[in-house]
């Protein structure tokens, strides 16, 4: 079967370039970015991904420079574009502005892979660095505002690099470009994903052998397709399904999972409810990737629990997890990557069980729109397949917690940077005392983000705002607005945990959320719609506030926020309100990049 490599420098998305390539047809494999030339001799075409290092810096990653003479088609992307310059002769060096989100770039020339675009087109950045001199016999063939070598072009050794993601969904001419790099390396389009379901099960077969699986089920489509597809290779004797109730669930989750699954043909699910031991486990921590760690590790806690309680030999039993590959890749879990967040499914006893071979993730390699597929190939209903994404950990990551104000030093000085920005637009901005998850330029961000408010913008003006703020401010990674009839200059701010009462309030929130979206049919437009609690209080003391954070995305590892009709979002936010304890409501514009699409 004919193939294409792609190099990983540990991008976010360096899977989801070689998802993508199989979506053109073509089966595709990763290797590491510093691998041999000698073993890619077989491959069609080589794709450098993107990375967070820095081409010339201490703990730069290259390429081997042989592999720009096999004679393939080598496309550089984002890290790999500055890589191709740097190894070749050309300069890389730190750009003036930051690019996270959107651009938009005019191209010189539309040959190779730009055969098939526009003079203009919208694509995605993520990245510090920008190439400043292309090497010999390359031509800049595109250009952005603020990135002078968008792309660039050598047609004589068939070697291209581009500063934009086009395996993102957010770059509308992405699969264009990709298509036209397929081409070029004329291989043979052989890869589908009745080729997948048929080669996970036989594996699945020849890593299990006569032994039986441990399923921790979530009630959410990875897992669920995770249980289909063992029981599909394993019969379900050799499956049993673990659902653990955490008192992190949305309200009423635990009966609507637990009739969900039986819908499906899944009986052999067993129910444990963990609400006592989590909020224990969880008093007075405040700190986000504690939290997650605590929520993931006492999982296995339970697992082993119920395993001793069962008299499950652990000799003859695998661990069995619904991880998909944003999972795995924001856990910093290839070589090159760096932490986001650590997902509860990738804690450091799972990882070190996964090195000792007593963990099966038959969706490891897959992003969300290809576990819909399988799905629906494996006969889940349209209801199951395109059930909203909820986090394992649940409500516990929406939950902010704080043991203090995090006040930013130099809050005054960045606050006028902010307004110099906005103040052609009758708006006003102001850093909140939190921090949140971010990620940019394939790093982990741990930053404030920023209120904005006063005139109501049409959307596509905050859009932009929102990019210029995070792109200009280094200080922020998040912006928001702010919604409900307060003063935005006035907050309060006070120690919270997770407990029983706050857990409450916000499925309070989070259902009056899911029920509207239901209630007005935008439920099939808005990918995922994370409903935030922060422990800060809007022109009243001893109250909280709502961060409503729907988003527009395929496969996670880029979102858009999205742009909610006004009359709609203002009668949600008039129902919110009325919840007791609650005085403020924003509304986060923040793409991914620069944010991640939970808080935590």
């Amino acid at each position: 079967m004919d193939k294409i490599v792609v190099l990983d420098f540990g991008g976010q998305y360096a899977h989801l370039i070689a998802n993508r390539i199989r979506r053109l047809g073509v089966y595709c494999e990763i290797k590491d970015g510093e691998v041999s030339k000698d073993e890619l001799l077989d491959y069609k075409g080589i794709i450098l991904s993107g990375g967070p290092a820095t081409v010339s810096g201490p703990d730069s990653l290259v390429c081997d420079p042989g592999l720009f003479n096999i004679g393939v088609p080598v496309l550089g992307i984002c890290y790999g574009h500055q890589l191709i310059a740097h190894i070749l002769g050309g300069r890389v060096d730190k750009g003036e502005v930051r690019e996270y989100g959107h651009a938009n770039i005019h191209f010189y020339e539309r040959k190779g892979i730009l055969a098939d675009i526009g003079e203009n087109e919208d694509v995605w950045m993520s990245h510090f660095d920008q190439v400043v001199e292309v090497p010999d016999g390359f031509k800049v063939v595109g250009s952005s505002s603020d990135c002078e070598v968008a792309a660039m072009s050598n047609y004589e050794r068939n070697i291209y690099g581009i500063q934009f993601h086009p395996e993102v969904a957010h770059t509308p001419c992405g699969m264009r470009v990709l298509e036209s790099f397929v081409e070029l390396t004329n291989a043979k389009r052989e890869w589908d994903i009745d080729k997948y379901i048929d080669n996970i099960t036989e594996e699945i077969k020849s890593i299990i052998g006569d032994k039986k699986v441990f399923l921790m089920v979530s009630g959410g489509v990875d897992s669920t397709v995770a249980f289909l597809l063992l029981e599909k290779a394993l019969g379900s004797d050799r499956v049993y399904g673990l659902f653990v109730d955490t008192g992190l669930l949305r309200m009423g989750e635990r009966e609507q999972v637990e009739s969900e699954l039986k819908e499906v043909g899944i009986t052999n699910l067993h129910v444990y409810d963990a609400s006592t031991e989590y909020f224990e486990a969880l008093k007075d921590k405040y700190e986000p990737e504690e939290k997650r760690k605590i929520i993931g590790n006492l999982f296995l806690d339970i697992q082993g629990k119920v395993s001793d309680e069962l008299g499950l030999d652990p000799e003859n039993w695998f661990l069995g997890q619904g991880t998909i590959y944003p999972d795995t890749i924001e856990t910093g879990g290839t070589k090159h990557s760096h932490t986001i967040k650590t997902h509860h499914n990738q804690v450091p006893r799972v990882l070190k069980m996964k090195e000792e071979g007593k963990v099966i993730e038959p969706l490891e390699q897959l992003y969300k729109d290809e576990v819909r597929m399988v799905g629906e190939k494996l006969g889940l209903s349209k209801k199951m397949v395109w059930k909203h994404p909820f986090p394992g950990p649940g409500l516990g990551v929406r939950t902010l917690c704080m043991k203090q104000a995090d006040e930013m030093e130099n809050i005054k000085a960045v606050e006028i940077k902010i307004n110099e920005i906005l103040v052609g637009d009758g708006l006003m901005g102001k850093i909140l005392p939190i921090k949140s998850v971010g990620v940019q330029g394939d790093e982990r961000t741990y930053k404030h983000p920023v209120v904005i408010y006063g005139k109501r913008c049409d959307w596509s003006r905050l859009n932009i705002l929102s990019t210029q703020i995070t792109n200009q401010i280094p200080e922020v990674n998040r912006v928001m607005l702010g919604l409900s009839p307060a003063k935005f200059n006035d907050f309060s701010t006070k120690n919270s945990y997770l407990t029983s009462e706050r857990i409450l309030k916000i499925q309070k929130a989070d259902k009056i959320v899911m029920d509207y979206i239901y209630e007005i049919g935008f439920d099939k437009d808005i990918w995922q719609f994370p409903t935030v609690m922060i422990p800060v209080g809007v022109g009243a003391t001893d109250s909280e506030s709502i961060v409503l954070r729907p988003v527009e995305s395929t496969e996670a590892m880029t979102a858009s926020f999205y742009q909610m009709d006004s009359e709609k979002l203002d009668e949600l936010t008039k129902r919110l309100l009325e919840i007791d304890g609650i005085s403020g409501i924003f509304y986060d514009l923040t793409n991914k990049p620069p944010g991640t699409i939970e808080w935590e």
